[in-house]
């Protein structure tokens, strides 16, 4: 099963990456991989995993600017999208 909110998370954390470089780049990377596993595994993912990713892409977000900027917010958005979906917090 997928969950597509995870998965767009996942492109527009790849799209940034393709603006972007060196450290920022890596992390972007790192990020849209795990969340591209989160999107195709079969258990759910906590509000727990998915706020730490959430601040981490925050991190980015200050350490990026213009479109690449723009598609990490978009990410984030997605996640908070998908974690309306969970049950708790």
């Amino acid at each position: 099963m997928t969950r597509p909110q995870l998965q767009r998370a996942s492109d527009e954390l790849s799209a940034a990456a393709e603006l972007t470089d060196g450290d920022a780049k890596d992390r972007l990377e790192y990020q849209a991989d795990q969340l591209a596993t989160l999107a195709t595994r079969e258990s759910e993912t906590d509000h727990g995993r998915l706020a730490r990713h959430t601040n981490a892409l925050r991190e980015l977000a200050a350490a990026t600017e213009g479109e690449a900027a723009a598609h990490v917010e978009a990410a984030m958005d997605a996640i908070s999208e998908y974690r309306e979906t969970l049950d708790g917090v």
